[in-house]
């Protein structure tokens, strides 16, 4: 993989985690440092809040630290971080869950079946893209957690599905089901965002044109839903 500046040149990230295990005191350090952007855009499109997404980044990073000697090597290095940071993230997701609620768009609600609403008005299109990123959001703090790591990674991050599968630990089919689940949701969530009924992707405001990895087709979507969210910067 390409290194970042400093990153040290002759070890990869399995040489890295094996150093620290035999004690490198800076071995783990650099490892992080190498994938810290992306373990943060994970944790933080995950769960939704900067506070809570450092305190479960800080967490997963300790876990790894702790269990970095019993690393048996049946996944990369960075998917195995990846799993650790997901792990986390949906712990604290889950002992939260009783405690808030997230405000959705006026006439939609979440006692029903994808698709359904209340016929009240359609809310008006946010003027602005922050106005926008915070729907999205919004939108997505409301998907059950594991729909919505499904999504973060292969959507967001555009990792592809049988990698994905293995940091979630579970079969690529139910990636796929819990990101077309996801994706329906997000398109009864995200349909105001559209011009028009037959409004064409395009049309979602582009809230950022950061780098990130292409996404694998992991089915049918639809294309409001899933542009809004990958183009989505929290």
């Amino acid at each position: 993989m390409a290194e970042r500046d400093g990153a040290q040149p002759g070890r990869s990230d399995l040489e890295l985690l094996r150093a620290h295990a035999a004690g490198d005191r800076d071995a783990f350090t650099e490892l992080f440092r190498r994938h810290r952007d992306r373990l943060w855009a994970v944790a933080l499109r995950t769960i939704g809040d900067r506070e809570e997404a450092a305190d479960a980044l800080q967490d997963a990073m300790l876990s790894a630290h702790r269990a970095a000697a019993r690393f048996r090597g049946d996944s990369a290095v960075t998917t195995w971080l990846h799993r650790i940071v997901v792990n986390a993230c949906l712990d604290r997701i889950r002992r939260r869950q009783t405690h808030a609620t997230v405000p959705l768009p006026d006439g939609v609600h979440t006692d029903g079946e994808p698709g359904r609403h209340t016929g009240g008005p359609e809310p008006a299109a946010p003027a602005h893209d922050h106005d926008t990123a915070l729907v999205v959001r919004q939108a997505l703090a409301a998907l059950p957690a594991e729909q919505r790591a499904a999504l973060v990674l292969v959507d967001v991050q555009g990792y592809p599905v049988a990698e994905v599968a293995a940091m979630l630990g579970v079969a690529e089919g139910t990636v796929k089901s819990r990101c077309a689940r996801g994706r329906a949701r997000l398109a009864v969530l995200l349909g105001h965002l559209r011009t028009g009924a037959d409004a064409p992707a395009a049309d979602v405001p582009r809230l950022t044109s950061g780098n990130r990895r292409r996404p694998e087709g992991v089915g049918s979507s639809s294309g409001a839903s899933r542009q809004a969210v990958s183009q989505e910067e929290p």
